[in-house]
């Protein structure tokens, strides 16, 4: 009777998912090495190619597509079954910064949710100085937020790039005041936008303050004003617009993991969301 072990099965689902042997092992906390040892000590026990890998690809055999899901129910019924005995539901609080959130999130939290289904996941959705403020007050137990200031603790995840974001048909008159959208007053966004256009001699006023970056998209797209937006977040249909209109270059910015997680199965969890977040950065970018 062939058996199989648990530690190389979730090996080869998150090199399937990842398509990366480098984001399984960061999921894994472990090497690249470590990894490749897994996956041949399962393709051995089985008598089957799993995964083809190039030095530009890495992708499933038709083999390997078939016991992908075998796979995921085989490390379902073992959370389950750990879970049942042993491990009690546990609560998660995660805070996800508005001008961070993308398309993805939905995806990030279900490979969250497949890799320790106990887990009960709780999303709050705000600003990032927000976030920082219930982080720093136990409110939460991670949060993925924009760099605020100077603060230098938490594990970088990715770069964020920014420009100015208008609706096609927006216009803006010579000699009026660039009018803008932004989020609350105290939105490092928002300060970082005001900063350089006051340092460019750019005069502005605000005609929509305040809701998310999705309220702030919304008011873009109507063609009231120009918004500062993450490149990552910004609508379909909108149209970066600093060039033609003279506008100052904005900074990039930080993605940045802050956890006060310490038991092993939670941070476990984490690394692979932050696998799956850097993951779907660099291949968007």
């Amino acid at each position: 009777m062939k058996v199989l072990d648990v530690d190389v099965v979730q090996a080869f689902v998150l090199v399937a998912d990842f398509q990366s042997f480098t984001r399984a092992a960061e999921a894994l906390d472990t090497s690249q090495a470590a990894i490749s040892m897994k996956l041949k000590r399962l393709e051995e026990r089985l008598g089957e190619k799993l995964i083809e890998r190039t030095p530009r690809l890495v992708r499933l055999s038709a083999r390997g597509a078939a016991f992908l899901e075998v796979a995921r129910e085989f490390l379902a019924a073992h959370e389950r079954a750990i879970a049942g005995l042993i491990t009690p539901s546990r609560r998660f609080t995660l805070g996800v910064a508005d001008q961070v959130a993308g398309p993805e999130l939905p995806v990030l939290l279900a490979r969250l949710h497949a890799h320790d289904p106990a887990l009960l996941i709780e999303v709050q959705i705000e600003a990032s100085r927000s976030l920082l403020d219930a982080f720093d007050r136990g409110a939460l137990d991670a949060a993925i937020v924009r760099r605020e200031d100077d603060r230098r603790d938490g594990e970088v995840l990715s770069k964020e790039r920014f420009g100015w974001f208008a609706a096609p048909g927006f216009e803006h008159r010579q000699g009026e005041p660039l009018r803008l959208a932004s989020l609350a007053a105290s939105c490092g966004v928002r300060n970082n936008a005001t900063r350089a256009l006051d340092a460019a001699g750019i005069g502005w006023v605000e005609v929509f303050l305040g809701g998310g970056t999705t309220a702030v998209a919304a008011a873009v797209m109507a063609g009231l004003a120009v918004g500062a937006l993450a490149h990552r977040v910004a609508p379909v249909g909108l149209t970066e617009v600093g060039e033609k209109l003279g506008l100052p270059p904005l900074p990039a910015s930080e993605v940045v993991l802050h956890t006060s997680l310490s038991d092993g199965r939670s941070r476990g969890a984490l690394r692979t969301l932050a696998a799956a977040f850097r993951e779907h950065r660099t291949s968007a970018s």
